[in-house]
């Protein structure tokens, strides 16, 4: 069986999703659909742009959506997928290739979630960090240990845990961990703490968001972020969504339960390349792991 994945933020790269513009008719006709819902030619800042117009959260999220689902649009014809996943905003791309949502309703939300985590990380300064080559349960131990705001954020793989939390809480954790034994401890260049209470704020605008908008039955079972689990139900999914953002993106479980349930080859739709690796560290090695970021 086939699964298809798509990523979260910090995939994008100046130039991404041109070639479908340029090559294709559906490329052209939703990109510059997605223009209009924007409100700005988000194809300029994409194909033209520089870096830091990229890192802007309210043109990342809506950047990597675009490049992943309009991408994944191309390739429906060929080879539609028996499962689909995504790590943290790549769940709103899974959701829209699988027909959960419609794409402007998925590039509107999209949109309002990253507007409404840029306030909320300028309200309460926070950061995040991996932390790779200590067990998970020493990992949260710590952190349970740490009076300040620091939470596991994504379990991306055996021994490779990303935590979020306050300024304060992930510099005592720092510490911590290293004295718990911890192989490498890398500060992620995030603005601020996804997937943890600060993003409480954010989790608040967004639920009323998603609660306006239609939810249909899924083309295929879709495995989300909080729990790991295949769903088919709207209604299970749209809770399931709405809870991820303040939730930890379970990603190396979400692997292994696509495995068990048959999935031996694994494509990531969109830019970049950081599931392919991860998922290439978690499955065995008769699994294929395999990307498609152009059309070419």
């Amino acid at each position: 069986m086939k699964a298809w994945v798509f990523p979260g933020q910090g995939a994008q790269f100046v130039g991404m999703g041109k070639d479908l513009y340029d090559n294709t008719l559906i490329g052209k006709e939703l990109f510059e659909k997605a223009n209009k819902i924007l409100g700005f030619r988000i194809t300029s800042l994409m194909f033209e742009g520089t870096d830091e117009d990229l890192k802007q959260t309210k043109v990342t999220q809506p950047a990597i959506f675009l490049h992943s689902v309009i991408l994944a649009a191309t390739l429906s014809d060929k080879s539609a997928p028996n499962m689909v996943a995504g790590h943290s905003l790549g769940e709103f791309s899974a959701s829209v290739v699988a027909k959960v949502l419609s794409f402007e309703d998925g590039l509107r939300l999209v949109m309002i979630r990253a507007q409404a985590m840029q306030k909320a990380c300028n309200a309460k300064p926070s950061t995040m960090a991996a932390i790779v080559g200590l067990d998970d349960k020493i990992v949260i131990e710590v952190l349970n240990s740490i009076d300040k705001v620091v939470v596991p954020a994504n379990y991306n793989g055996p021994q490779q845990i990303v935590i979020s939390g306050s300024l304060k809480g992930i510099e005592i954790a720092f510490q911590r961990l290293k004295e718990a034994g911890a192989k490498r401890i890398i500060p992620l260049n995030v603005g601020g703490a996804f997937h943890s209470p600060l993003m409480e704020p954010a989790h608040a605008e967004l639920t009323k968001a998603i609660n306006e908008t239609t939810f249909n039955q899924p083309t295929c079972p879709i495995y989300q972020n909080v729990n790991a689990k295949p769903a088919t139900n709207p209604a299970v999914i749209r809770e399931n969504l709405i809870a991820q953002l303040i939730s930890p993106v379970r990603w190396y479980q979400t692997v292994l339960n696509m495995v068990a349930d048959g999935a031996c080859t694994f494509i990531e739709v969109g830019p970049g390349n950081v599931l392919q690796s991860l998922i290439k560290r978690i499955v065995p090695r008769n699994i294929n792991a395999l990307g498609v970021s152009s059309t070419s």
